[in-house]
């Protein structure tokens, strides 16, 4: 196990640095920089050639590179371009507001996804188990973008919750965290559903495979009761297929969600990225890029784990 997690911390290390120096370099790459994207017309003026130079944006490429590795190997990721902040104290703040809502989206999901998986596998749901079904593969036929902007709608039609922002900042504490949940609703349900269906299409498929084999069968011949095979035994072992993606979507949850943040203005990573490609923040872009590569390998090896446990086969 421990050289299994050595192997685990030098892949996600790799996948960090890999990652942060390809958009770096992309980002650097890419027609126009910050001076022209700030300043505009007048991209050209002296003033855009101080800001250049105040940057190293008028430096070679490789020369640029080099200083901010050198940086970065001292976790000094180089000061944003926008927001006139190092980026080390920037992604923080923006990476816990993602995390909030994509552990509430989570959450919720999972707490949705797999008893409905269990009704829909079972082969006993009947009517309700055909509507979740469908209901399953709409919510997975619709884009991201498309829910977010259909919960948005609807709420701004009903008026019975805020459309965007995080609110949660100014009154008493617990008005400023009612204010904030309310915030957290829209949002993290526009991750939830699509995710929750996904869910209950992988529970529901291992569950059916699961109620076909022969510990089922037999525990129903000596007696047990249907609900308690159905939920306490086959549950379990249905669970493996979740368990192999699930911290997966963990990483990538965490990673930012551009099109639920962007629609719904909550100060996330997702939005943050977009700033920065805006603006050609390249240092900005690189930290973003960074943050989001390290939740993606902790949510793969939390995968990894959650499999180990539901399945104990796989330490072998």
């Amino acid at each position: 196990m421990l050289a299994f997690l050595a192997r685990r911390l030098c892949f996600a290390a790799f996948l960090v640095f890999a990652v942060s120096s390809g958009a770096l370099v992309l980002a650097r790459l890419a027609p126009g920089d910050f001076a022209t994207a700030d300043l505009g017309v007048r991209a050209q003026s002296a003033e855009a050639g101080r800001l250049r130079s105040r940057y190293g944006l008028d430096r070679p490429l490789g020369a640029q590179y080099a200083e901010w590795l050198s940086r970065a190997a001292r976790f000094d990721f180089g000061e944003s371009m926008l927001y006139g902040r190092p980026v080390r104290d920037l992604i923080p703040e923006r990476a816990a507001n993602t995390a909030v809502l994509a552990l509430a989206a989570l959450a919720v999901a999972t707490l949705i996804g797999l008893p409905l998986g269990v009704i829909t596998g079972s082969g006993r749901g009947g009517l309700p188990a055909a509507i979740i079904r469908a209901g399953s593969v709409a919510l997975l036929s619709a884009p991201p973008l498309l829910t977010s902007l259909f919960l948005v709608f609807l709420a701004a039609r009903t008026r019975l919750l805020p459309v965007g922002g995080m609110g949660g900042s100014t009154g008493a504490a617990g008005g400023a965290l009612a204010d904030f949940v309310r915030h957290l609703i829209v949002p993290a349900a526009a991750l939830a559903l699509p995710l929750a269906a996904m869910f209950e299409r992988l529970q529901s498929q291992a569950m059916s495979e699961t109620i076909a084999q022969r510990f089922v069968l037999a525990a129903l011949a000596r007696g047990i009761p249907w609900p308690r095979v159905l939920w306490r035994g086959a549950f379990k072992a249905a669970l493996r297929p979740v368990a192999s993606v699930y911290g997966i979507v963990v990483g990538t949850l965490l990673s930012g969600s551009f099109a639920v943040e962007i629609i719904t203005s909550w100060p996330g990573l997702g939005r943050l990225m977009l700033d920065a490609l805006r603006y050609r923040d390249v240092y900005l872009v690189a930290g973003c890029a960074a943050a989001g590569a390290v939740f993606l390998a902790i949510g793969t090896l939390m995968s990894d784990v959650a499999l180990a446990l539901v399945d104990p086969r796989t330490q072998e």
